[in-house]
């Protein structure tokens, strides 16, 4: 096993780099930061699931900007694109319009779009971000239980939920806005299960 040093010393070697460093801090710190902002703005390819191997959607019940309770499970029947974000997110904002078209688009075939934003002040950044952008969609307030169960650790993440309640795709990071238009297509395709209530 290498230590740090003689990997230092074996890179300075054949790169030609520097092996002082400023501060050993700064050096996590700058590589945190760039992490962070990789994970908000960059484009990571999709988790496709076939429908045999998909995993049932957690439930949650919040209320959303007009005080109604979104329950997910009154969505069954419909493909729900389910899309964690923030206001201070760049790449979440970049999405947002796409949403909104998607959900005008998509809605007559099945798609329901839900936002859920992960704001740490709630409701006081998200009101006016959604006067502002007109938002077509429901947005909840999530909290840590939601992130946990939906494994979310970083944002922008968007999730196609099918018509049977089941996760057909993870998405890590800003999507691509064509190649995620096909992907909410497909589900939209799949048949429409028979409800019994």
């Amino acid at each position: 096993m290498m230590t740090f040093s003689a990997a230092k010393t074996v890179l300075s070697n054949e790169m030609s780099i520097p092996t002082r460093v400023p501060h050993p801090y700064l050096a996590v710190i700058a590589l945190a930061a760039a992490l962070g902002l990789l994970l908000c703005s960059a484009t990571l390819p999709a988790a496709t699931t076939p429908p045999a191997e998909r995993k049932p959607a957690p439930g949650f019940a919040l209320r959303s900007s007009n005080r109604a309770t979104i329950e997910l499970s009154r969505y069954k029947g419909r493909v729900v694109l389910l899309d964690f974000w923030a206001t201070w997110c760049h790449g979440c904002k970049t999405e947002v319009p796409w949403y909104i078209e998607f959900q005008k688009k998509y809605m007559p075939r099945g798609l329901s779009v839900i936002g859920v934003s992960m704001d740490s002040d709630g409701w006081r950044s998200v009101r006016p971000f959604l006067k502002r952008h007109r938002l077509n969609y429901p947005v909840v307030i999530g909290n840590d239980d939601l992130t946990k169960l939906y494994a979310v650790q970083a944002l922008p993440v968007t999730l196609l939920i099918d018509r049977n309640g089941r996760i057909a795709e993870a998405h890590a990071g800003v999507v691509e806005k064509s190649a995620f238009a096909g992907d909410v297509e497909a589900p939209l395709r799949e048949p429409t299960p028979r409800i019994v209530r």
